[in-house]
């Protein structure tokens, strides 16, 4: 046995997770664990979709073009593979808390009249869209992960592997 291999747990720590998409709720998220993260799937209603084009001026980048956290098929509005489902890593971008979800719009738990939805890290304020883009002039300087993924089937993705990063 090498030395330098890793270990069974090590290599588990680190494997695809696949999951079952297609008993989410719209509107609702579910949240896995994939190299000791927690990773978000959320799935967008139609109208939390429709209110992500209004947060575009708000928002420090929102074509998701800096390099780093998002995958060349994310760098769209929804970062994302399907409007309707979005993945991405639930740890802020400036210090590494875990943000929390706060899906109701309008000025409701504190939030401006604008919010369409979103989550927002309690440790210092950044605030980040339903795409997971960072609002402009906030701690956090990027928008939040997306993580390597792919569909398996219309109901089914696996985290950790997409066409770059293969398991």
């Amino acid at each position: 046995m090498s030395t330098f291999s890793p270990s069974e747990k090590a290599r588990a720590a680190g494997a695809p997770v696949e999951v079952d998409v297609g008993d989410i709720p719209v509107g609702t998220m579910k949240t896995v664990e994939w190299r000791g993260k927690p990773v978000w799937i959320i799935h967008r209603s139609p109208e939390q979709i429709a209110g992500l084009k209004t947060q575009d001026a708000l928002l420090a980048d929102p074509n998701s073009k800096r390099p780093g956290f998002t995958p060349k098929y994310a760098e769209n509005e929804g970062r994302s593979r399907k409007p309707e489902l979005f993945v991405c890593v639930g740890i802020c971008t400036h210090l590494g808390c875990s943000p929390t979800s706060h899906f109701e719009t309008g000025g409701g738990g504190g939030m401006g009249a604008s919010w369409q939805g979103g989550f927002l890290c309690p440790c210092h304020g950044s605030t980040f869209d339903l795409a997971g883009r960072v609002y402009k002039n906030k701690p956090a300087p990027d928008n939040l992960e997306v993580p390597p993924y792919q569909y398996l089937t219309d109901s089914r993705i696996i985290v950790g592997v997409d066409e770059d990063n293969k398991a």
